[in-house]
């Protein structure tokens, strides 16, 4: 027995060997690993992955851990992939204990999901890569990804991965940490994702709360798409937090001018306006001169002559024109007067009869000057 047969039958199936890339051919690498014949690792052994050539992977003078998967007369073949799973298998089941999370690189995209090097082949479900759904995930080749192990199966040479876990694991902690610093009074900056008709749900950054249609607005709102739609930026306060049952209640009204804003800007003593009569009380009308801006014609501004009570000349939805007596903004209060507009009205009338009559005294003049002057021919 000579000592090359002698050292090629002490190497056993299953040895571990190091070793030296020598040449790269299509379908296979020869090894130096110290025997006067050079292992056998063919590209199927290389990689848990699909290889197309093997210079993808190696190069010339690359050393080498190998696993021993034959030996036959001379032939000795070898495996890369054998040795790179065990030390996955240990890593991942470490890995998958502590339900760690960790980066990975998308290799391929197959039907039913993606494949990743995890050191062995591992599988993403397209039900678990994200939160939403996704048609085509093209795009994902060459894709890094955090993950965690969802299933492990060493035997069956199956892991299983989440990134949707992950993202999930994500947006509850950052629910969770958006939910402990929001506090009744402050104001932020929402999107406005459903609209209802009692209100609309605006999410602030990971959580909704929801804006009651009687919070949209100072003025009365028929339906919410007439102030908000989907999509929609939009200022709001915290009413309240119920951090037990992630409720949270929101005004948009708040964050908006008053009606009575700058009213003084608006409106001057003397305009004249026109408006609709909302309330009738003893003492006079309430009448809305522009959008949650009432004021006030007392009794006696209604009307030129002595009346009982409002309703004796006025209802309720009628539309009235009037005149501003008086603004102010600190008590939110405007006095009125329809009076006063009929007074300025009369006056206008009679100028005008008064203007009429002169013009048509001075034309009867003319004639009958001209008639007299005839007779006195």
């Amino acid at each position: 027995m000579s000592e090359e047969t002698k050292d090629l039958k002490e190497l056993n199936v299953n040895d571990t060997v190091t070793g030296t890339v020598m040449k790269l051919e299509d379908k296979q690498v020869l090894v130096d690993i110290g025997y006067k014949t050079e292992g056998i690792l063919p590209i199927s052994e290389l990689s848990n992955l699909h290889v197309e050539t093997t210079s993808d992977v190696l190069k010339e003078g690359d050393e080498l851990t190998l696993k021993v998967k034959k030996v036959e007369d001379d032939e000795v073949i070898l495996s890369k992939k054998a040795v790179d799973a065990e030390i996955a298998w240990s890593d991942l089941i470490e890995k998958y204990e502590k339900e760690e999370i960790f980066e990975t690189e998308v290799k391929e995209v197959v039907k039913g999901g993606l494949v990743v090097d995890v050191g062995v082949r591992g599988f993403i479900p397209a039900s678990l890569v994200e939160t939403h759904y996704v048609e085509d995930f093209t795009d994902y080749k060459g894709k890094k990804l955090t993950v965690k192990i969802v299933d492990l199966d060493k035997e069956q040479n199956r892991i299983i991965l989440s990134h949707r876990a992950v993202v999930e694991a994500e947006e509850k902690e950052k629910k969770h940490s958006l939910l402990q610093s929001l506090e009744p009074g402050q104001v932020v900056e929402g999107t406005v994702q459903r609209i209802t008709g009692f209100g609309a749900f605006v999410d602030l950054g990971g959580i909704d709360g929801l804006v009651h249609i009687s919070q949209l607005s100072h003025e009365h709102v028929e339906k919410t798409s007439d102030v908000v739609s989907e999509g929609d930026k939009i200022s709001v306060e915290i009413l309240s937090v119920d951090r037990d049952n992630e409720r949270i209640s929101l005004s948009h009204k708040n964050t908006l001018p008053g009606p009575w804003t700058n009213i003084e800007e608006r409106i001057s003593i003397g305009d004249t306006l026109e408006g609709t009569v909302k309330r009738l009380v003893n003492f006079g009308a309430f009448v809305e001169v522009l959008p949650g801006v009432e004021g006030l014609v007392h009794i006696s501004q209604i009307a030129n002559r002595h009346i009982g009570t409002p309703q004796e000349v006025l209802e309720v939805g009628q539309k009235v024109k009037v005149k501003v007596l008086d603004v102010n903004e600190n008590e939110e209060r405007i006095s009125l007067s329809i009076k006063e507009l009929e007074q300025e009205q009369e006056e206008k009338e009679y100028k005008q009869y008064e203007k009429d009559e002169e013009q048509s005294g001075f034309h009867l003049g003319d004639l009958i000057g001209d008639k007299l002057d005839k007779y006195k021919n």
